[in-house]
């Protein structure tokens, strides 16, 4: 008995209301929507799955979903994460996790289920008293996800939604924002107030690296940043180009677009790696971007596995750094593959203008949400300095699918240019 109450005792101590910073506890008032706005490291996942774990707790949950950007997400972060509903509060409280029924089940009956939103359609069914919505600006069907998430929080006589994000210029958000002080409460808070619990190293490399920069400023700062005065793409030109998955038509030419990064160390800039298409209609569509720092070997094999994956018609690759070595690069993991490389002879901004152009007369497509890449799209502007390589593999890629198409004489423009015609 003694054992039983000193883990009482203890759990006391080092409850979550004792070790809390005030903008990580649940706000007053009679909100449906509480909004914890923070940059990276703030400790949003742990403020959000401590009050879902209170509300099971106390009773006022019985029906609560747990909605992430993928299956994985929910699973690992929501769920399993160091910060996640099995990780919290005391051993006599946790739930049991059945990972195949995306079920967790309370000792007191309640039951929470997963759900992500590469699958909006999974969330037409349940009923929820409350739910947790993770990352949202990172959701691949936002719109459609929201939408049917909402529909089903109708039990009780309170239902609620918690999110926890990081924040991103886009409608709903927005939107949800400014309902503050009506029906939402917002709770805000940046990745410095938690650094003393952060890694060295992330203190170190991406808070010095990015503080006071405009990622920064988004990613640590949890600022909502509007569009870039100049910028080739604003995100209401980026909203009106999304569409979802269901509404992509057949493809008639896909390729995948590198554009490699020269070094592979943690100050690297990031190889951009796009894959597009050309519809039956004419227009292009932006279907998966994959970038990342990568040795070289890897970001070739990504690549090689996404032309195969889509069944590619061909890789094209900026070369001005790597030379032969890039498709060398390429040929290494598969010899076989069709494979064009490509020479940045032009500044990115006049690259990138005719394929705004596009944009602009709605004859290129997002499908579905890509959120590093569009943060690029949103911020590329005259004398912005930064690298955008996700930007300029997109670029790349609509270039060959829709523009150089229509301009026959292109390589021989480029190789008289070059002074390499003769």
């Amino acid at each position: 008995m003694s054992e039983m109450f000193n883990k009482i005792a203890d759990a006391l101590e080092n409850s979550w209301l004792t070790q809390a910073r005030p903008n990580q506890l649940p706000p007053d008032g009679d909100w449906s929507i509480w909004a914890i706005i923070a940059g990276r490291g703030f400790g949003k996942t742990r403020a959000a799955a401590e009050f879902v774990s209170a509300e099971i707790e106390s009773g006022r949950a019985r029906r609560v979903g747990l909605v992430g950007s993928t299956a994985s997400d929910t699973r690992d972060v929501m769920v399993a994460g160091e910060s996640g509903l099995l990780s919290i509060g005391p051993e006599w409280s946790r739930p049991q996790y059945e990972p195949s029924k995306r079920l967790l089940t309370y000792t007191n009956g309640a039951i929470a289920m997963t759900f992500s939103a590469e699958e909006p359609n999974r969330l037409r069914g349940p009923a929820h008293d409350l739910i947790w919505a993770d990352e949202i600006c990172a959701w691949s069907n936002l719109q459609e996800t929201y939408d049917m998430m909402m529909m089903g929080l109708r039990l009780g006589k309170r239902p609620r939604l918690v999110i926890s994000t990081t924040p991103r210029p886009l409608k709903i958000l927005k939107d949800i924002l400014s309902r503050e002080g009506q029906d939402v409460a917002v709770s805000r808070g940046s990745t410095h107030e938690n650094r003393d619990n952060l890694a060295p190293s992330f203190v170190n490399s991406i808070i010095k690296k990015y503080e006071g920069t405009r990622l920064g400023r988004q990613e640590l700062d949890a600022e909502l940043l509007e569009d870039t005065p100049g910028a080739l793409w604003n995100r209401d030109l980026i909203e009106r180009a999304r569409i979802s998955v269901d509404a992509v038509p057949e493809m008639t030419r896909v390729v995948v677009a590198i554009d490699p990064a020269i070094s592979n160390n943690e100050d690297s800039d990031e190889t951009g790696i796009v894959v597009a298409g050309l519809g039956v209609d004419g227009k292009g569509y932006i279907l998966r971007d994959a970038s990342g720092r990568y040795a070289p070997v890897e970001w070739a094999r990504i690549a090689v596995a996404l032309y195969h994956e889509h069944r590619a018609d061909r890789i094209v690759a900026e070369v001005n750094q790597g030379g032969a070595m890039v498709e060398t690069t390429v040929r290494a993991v598969d010899p076989n593959v069709s494979y064009r490389p490509v020479h940045a002879s032009r500044g990115k901004i006049t690259r990138a203008e005719p394929v705004s152009a596009l944009f602009e007369q709605n004859r290129v497509h997002l499908v579905g949400a890509f959120p590093a890449l569009e943060d690029q799209m949103s911020s590329f502007a005259p004398g912005v300095a930064g690298s955008p390589d996700r930007l300029d593999a997109m670029v790349w890629a609509i270039t060959d699918l829709m523009i150089q198409p229509q301009m026959p004489n292109w390589g021989l423009y480029e190789l008289a240019r070059r002074g390499e015609l003769f």
